[in-house]
């Protein structure tokens, strides 16, 4: 038997999410916060809750896509949230960035008082990868809840990694954000290298992508910087965020990340000039004025 899907969360990433599930053929509940996030999603046949509970009780896996920490323990526990309306059996699949102590505490608080699994399951692929439904998945929970939801996923995402327990699909989310933001930073010297050198930028960057330095980050973010066009793929704000999540994390584990550390004052940086709204390649405005 097919599970009945709910999706909470219809921003720049979960919007297309919840779009793709419903071209995959399945049922899809949805509530939202701005009615408008919804209607491309009504359009498609998916029908529209007044409330997250109501969402709860009408679906078997339900995933949510959220800001940060605080608005996923509102969306599961909150007065009018999914823990007050979900079913024992059901599943909850938390596609946010959020941190890995707090998702094994609401892992551990859904299966206790309420018989629900859970799943984290962080993306990363930006945008674009929502749209075309191929994002990375990498996801933390009990192989049976993940082969489960492996289907539902598929939807969603190509490369689709079952990381561990509870949580580890957090922790690679901070792994990727880590090695993100420090290679939009090496991307950024390096411009402002060439730049400085009175080198052409766009063949420098040319060159290092036929060699070990190629990588989506020269290819995507060094454009960015030449072009001097931070429309956001992902926001800096956002970017900052996890990078907190990050350094929270190795704090907790005694470990120095002294890269990410630099990088996320740079990000900063980028945030108390006003640009937080940018892509976090903004980084390299930063540089320049330094």
């Amino acid at each position: 038997m097919t599970d009945k899907l709910g999706f909470i969360g219809l921003g720049i990433m979960g919007q297309p999410m919840a779009l793709n599930l419903r071209k995959g053929g399945y049922d899809v509940a949805v509530w939202a916060r701005k009615p408008e996030r919804a209607a491309p999603l009504k359009e498609a046949g998916v029908a529209v809750y007044g409330s997250i509970r109501e969402v709860a009780a009408n679906a078997d896996v339900i995933f949510t896509c959220v800001s940060d920490t605080p608005d996923v323990e509102e969306v599961i526990f909150g007065a009018e949230g999914l823990a007050s309306g979900i079913k024992p059996g059901s599943v909850i699949v938390d596609m946010s960035t959020i941190s890995p102590d707090a998702t094994r505490g609401f892992a551990a608080r859904l299966l206790n008082e309420k018989g629900v699994q859970m799943l984290d399951a962080p993306v990363s692929g930006g945008e674009s990868g929502a749209i075309a439904g191929t994002l990375s998945i990498m996801a933390g929970g009990a192989p049976d809840v993940f082969a489960r939801v492996k289907p539902y996923f598929e939807k969603m995402g190509k490369n689709i990694v079952h990381v561990g327990d509870n949580g580890a699909g957090q922790v690679a989310k901070a792994c990727n954000q880590i090695v993100v933001a420090v290679s939009i930073e090496a991307v950024a010297e390096a411009m402002l290298l060439a730049e400085r050198s009175g080198v052409d930028g766009k063949k420098v960057r040319e060159a290092l992508m036929g060699g070990f330095a190629g990588s989506k980050i020269m290819e995507i973010h060094g454009n960015r910087m030449l072009a001097n066009d931070y429309k956001p793929g992902f926001k800096s704000s956002l970017h900052r965020k996890d990078m907190g999540i990050v350094l929270q994390t190795a704090a907790k584990l005694g470990i120095d990340l002294p890269a990410t550390t630099l990088t996320t004052l740079h990000l900063d940086e980028v945030i108390k000039s006003g640009d937080g709204d940018l892509d976090s390649s903004a980084i390299f405005k930063v540089l320049r004025k330094n």
